[in-house]
């Protein structure tokens, strides 16, 4: 894994959100939102120097730009997005720690993470986004402020579930928010729009108007039969 840092970010005790694309792109589709609306400023870059897979375009190949960003504004560090995460576990390792090595130096109080959760019940356009957290009392603080709680027992993989793993060890408090979704093949708008209100109620900061965001999600539910 490769970094590069091209600036020194003006941030103060920031809060990071930090996914990959998952499940239904919910990771990225956050993220990018997010990059958009708050026009954040690229200070850093992660990238693999060896490709994890190749595009076939139909009788030709094309390499994959596997790059992924840190972004920057207001006291917010966003992290991810992109078009896939790494597929090799000591690719990803890395990855994790220098989220938790940027954090350390910028002084980060709280790590956001987020993806799909996979789910049979009928959603009815309606999806909940559950929560899990690094300790048991800031669980008991979410279920305080109304937010539903991850139902069972159950393991999260990749950067999505790992990352909160990295911050527990490492003694930084870390959300994981998941947005229910039935279909995690095909983009997951209402999913993202979900885990986008419940990352405005927790940080009391507004993210911007996912009313794009759900005309996405009504072209894929006219092109799927949803």
């Amino acid at each position: 894994m490769e970094f590069l840092q091209t600036e020194e970010p003006s941030v103060q005790k920031p809060i990071i959100i930090a996914a990959m694309q998952d499940m239904g792109n919910v990771g990225s589709i956050v993220v990018n939102f997010i990059n958009k609306n708050l026009r954040t400023k690229k200070f850093r870059t992660a990238r693999t120097p060896f490709p994890t897979y190749v595009i076939d375009n139909g009788g030709y190949i094309d390499l994959p730009n596997e790059i992924w960003e840190y972004r920057f504004t207001d006291d917010l560090i966003v992290f991810g997005g992109g078009t896939g995460q790494p597929q090799e576990n000591q690719e990803l390792n890395m990855l994790c720690q220098d989220v938790i090595d940027v954090s350390k130096k910028y002084s980060v109080k709280f790590i956001y993470t987020l993806g799909g959760f996979h789910t049979k019940r009928s959603l009815d356009k309606n999806p909940k986004t559950f929560v899990t957290t690094t300790s048991k009392s800031l669980t008991e603080h979410m279920q305080g402020l109304g937010i539903d709680i991850t139902p069972q027992r159950s393991l999260i993989t990749g950067f999505n579930g790992l990352i909160l793993g990295f911050a527990k060890q490492n003694g930084i408090q870390g959300i994981g928010m998941y947005g229910e979704l039935n279909q995690p093949e095909i983009p997951q708008y209402r999913a993202a729009i979900s885990i986008i209100k419940t990352i405005e109620k927790l940080t009391f900061r507004k993210l911007g108007d996912t009313t794009r965001l759900e005309v996405m999600a009504q072209e894929i539910e006219r092109e799927y039969g949803n």
